[in-house]
């Protein structure tokens, strides 16, 4: 037995392991573009792993990848943008970001799950992303506002301004997860159903 009745199979701990890999390597991509930082905020690639997750692990496979990989930036591990961690990243103004991939994964997978269609897939992730980017958007404006050094003349409508940067990134990289996640999907359903055929 991989798994027991309530538990997580093998192949399930396998994928989140790797969705937080790959979480982190999207986290880092700063430190080979050092330029790509607006307004304190890196862009970088992990909204479109995260909406990824959602898509190709559902709604609580993916939430639990996302909780794995906050968890172990909180615990210290430099998994975070810029090879960050520890606790201390609570009171960074993007924490919220950070905290809204859990949300992001589940409702993108929620959708999926709902109806099943490759339009799902596209709408699912674009609804994922704009989660992303309300919340941490929201909450940054929040942290820079009580605790955080706010820049200069800092505003609400400077915090989105910021975020326009990123955006057409994400949006164009939302329907690219649209688009491949059912086709992986698909994929690995043949692999397993053949595996299982034969196991048989």
């Amino acid at each position: 037995m991989t798994a027991r009745r309530n538990g997580l199979k093998t192949i399930d701990i396998t994928l989140i392991g790797m969705f937080v890999a790959l979480m982190a390597i999207g986290a880092n991509i700063t430190t080979i573009f050092p330029f790509m930082v607006v307004g304190g905020v890196p862009i970088t690639l992990q909204t479109f792993f995260c909406i990824l997750a959602g898509a190709l692990l559902g709604s609580r496979l993916g939430a639990i990848a996302m909780s794995v990989y906050l968890l172990v930036g909180l615990v210290g591990a430099p998994v975070f943008a810029q090879f960050k961690g520890g606790f201390a990243t609570v009171v960074s103004p993007t924490f919220g970001f950070l905290l809204s991939f859990i949300l992001v994964a589940y409702v993108t997978g929620l959708i999926i799950e709902k109806n099943g269609s490759k339009a799902s897939y596209v709408i699912a992730t674009l609804i994922g992303t704009a989660i992303n980017y309300v919340v941490g958007t929201n909450l940054m404006f929040m942290a820079y506002k009580m605790w955080a050094a706010a820049p200069e003349g800092f505003t609400y409508s400077m915090a989105w301004g910021w975020m326009m940067v990123p955006l057409p990134k994400d949006i164009i990289l939302a329907v690219c997860a649209g688009l491949i996640a059912p086709r992986i999907n698909i994929a690995r359903k043949k692999t397993m159903g053949h595996q299982t055929k034969h196991a048989s």
